[in-house]
């Protein structure tokens, strides 16, 4: 049958799966807009700004492990979306992001709204393309999906020039090409299998590969069968359960002390689908001095790159797990798993009070729906979520890790809301609300059960704290007392707002935000010096974590 360009997209998406877009109209869009509204079967979710609507499918693709669909215009939609789509890529995240541009008899020639997108993203993007032929569009969208969920996942743009989706093709259905990962096989493994057999103080990281390949149940697994202790990267958390005896916490720049002295002391260091960011290895050099390395992930790009390993394994982590685990041997109450639990207890009766900030997120883990979804921003914030707040499965915490996008939060708590149906904590600060607050709005309209944790203390606090430790307290612009009242600013939007300044509030306030089904707003006015303990400096070793502030002013 033939089709308009527009329409066979959208028949090209519902092949897909596509239920949910998110989007905003415009010029050389209105063809697409035009067959999404007479076909009704896929639902559109305006945002108050492109990006929001990047982030939210972002959130949605996260949520589901399905790939995510963000329609722009032309000129500064299109640009609007780089943000989002570069956030999507640092992570690995699958997304397909669909732009207009100008028609062909308009191209090149400084045309309004023209601009060059497929170039912008170039560098953020797994594949992109530029449609002028609307026989090729069908091809193109199924080939874009396949490979946005394939392999290393990540985003992919394309740009459809406004004459093709008018213009008319033949239309032919087509069911999508399963897309199953290659088993790894046993040869492959064999001398990584003998290496990890062989240590006696093995340390398995899990990093985000772990999720995106759906591999949470073998490395289940394989912690069991080797009775080793599981530390995580920040992208990691909910691989591998919080509350699993074996799981000894985030390691890192803002890792727990239990995870650096693991690290320090294990053997054998096994990575499962991380790529060793310099939020990890801190100093690349001495990182894994002396230690067998064994890394599994599914880029080769990523394998040796930041640190030196001595077997890599290529290939979808899920499929080398499962090939991996019945060639090693069953361990009993190994000495070092004891070793971590000690370590752990012993931090934990360590700890002091909590200040206020870190007491609301213990008590919103304990408070909220057992099945709620946690989103953040980058910040303070961001690390105190991952210290503080226990994720017990995958796709249940979203955050801007690789990219470290400021803004991200509210639109992508928006996706993961639209993708899952459940309670969305969205834990932001101050600086990061105010860059995208407007989504409020679309979160209001969508009606979604969203409680924003605003950890309000009138400052850029991971900068600020930064500048206390290495410029001197010089706080340049990291100090922004606002006079807006983000309770009477909720209210405005349609949305509940409340506050806490004192610690006995917080379960009061908690519990009355949980128990709305729509956005509520809490506003947490806690004190500007709360800081991120512990610490490990840029390029320093796990041996010099700071778990007291070293404040030199």
């Amino acid at each position: 049958m033939k089709l308009m360009g527009a329409e066979i997209l959208v028949e090209c998406l519902k092949e897909q799966g596509v239920s949910t877009v998110f989007g905003y109209p415009g010029g050389t869009v209105l063809d697409i807009y035009d067959a999404l509204y007479r076909d009704g079967a896929i639902e559109h979710v305006i945002t108050s700004h492109e990006q929001g609507a990047a982030h939210a499918a972002d959130g949605w693709a996260r949520v589901t492990g399905k790939t995510g669909v963000v329609i722009a215009t032309s000129g500064p939609g299109a640009t609007n979306l780089v943000t989002g789509i570069a956030t999507a890529y640092m992570d690995s995240i699958p997304m397909v992001a669909i732009t207009g541009n100008v028609g062909a008899n308009f191209l090149g020639r400084d045309s309004f709204q023209e601009i060059d997108i497929f170039g912008i993203t170039l560098p953020i993007t797994k594949h992109n393309y530029i449609v002028k032929d609307v026989k090729e569009l069908a091809g193109v969208v199924r080939e874009a999906f396949a490979i946005a969920g394939s392999g290393r996942k990540g985003p992919v743009l394309i740009d459809i020039l406004k004459n093709v989706q008018s213009e008319t093709a033949e239309y032919k259905p087509q069911k999508p090409v399963p897309l199953h990962a290659k088993a790894v096989p046993a040869r492959m493994l064999e001398d990584a299998a003998k290496a990890i057999a062989a240590a006696e103080r093995p340390l398995i990281m899990v990093g985000g590969g772990a999720i995106a390949s759906e591999a949470s149940r073998e490395v289940r697994a394989l912690a069991e069968r080797l009775d080793a202790p599981v530390v995580s990267t920040l992208m990691g958390l909910g691989a591998f359960p919080a509350s699993h005896p074996l799981f000894m916490g985030m390691m890192g720049m803002h890792g727990t002390a239990t995870a650096a002295k693991l690290c320090l002391e294990s053997d054998c260091i096994l990575a499962i689908g991380t790529r060793f960011s310099d939020r990890v290895a801190l100093n690349r050099d001495k990182f894994a001095a002396g230690k067998t390395v064994v890394q599994i992930d599914i880029d080769n790009a990523e394998l040796d790159k930041n640190v030196a390993v001595t077997h890599a394994v290529l290939g979808d982590v899920k499929e080398a797990l499962a090939t991996l685990v019945p060639m090693l041997p069953e361990q009993k109450q190994r000495a070092f798993a004891a070793r971590a639990k000690e370590l752990k207890a012993a931090e934990r009766a360590a700890q002091k009070q909590p200040e206020l900030g870190h007491r609301i997120l213990i008590e919103a883990a304990k408070l909220a729906p057992k099945d709620a979804i946690v989103v953040t921003d980058v910040g303070q914030h961001q690390m105190w979520t991952a210290q503080y707040y226990p994720v017990e499965r995958p796709r249940t915490f979203c955050t801007s890790g690789g990219l470290g996008t400021m803004g991200y939060g509210l639109g992508a708590a928006i996706g993961a809301a639209k993708a899952s149906g459940k309670h969305v904590i969205l834990v932001t600060g101050d600086g990061c609300f105010n860059m995208n607050l407007n989504e409020l709005s679309t979160a209001v309209t969508q009606e979604l059960p969203i409680t924003i944790l605003l950890m309000n203390n009138h400052a850029l606090g991971m900068v600020r704290q930064w500048q206390k430790l290495f410029y001197g307290r010089r706080f340049s612009q990291t100090d922004v007392r606002k006079k807006t009242d983000y309770v009477k600013f909720a209210e405005s939007f349609g949305a509940k707002g409340l506050f806490i300044e004192r610690a006995e509030d917080v379960d009061g306030v908690l519990k009355e935000a949980f128990a709305t089904p729509s956005p509520v707003v809490v506003d947490c006015r806690i004190g500007s010096d709360e800081n991120v303990l512990p610490m490990i400096k840029p390029g320093q070793t796990y041996d010099t974590i700071m778990t007291e502030w070293e404040d030199k002013a």
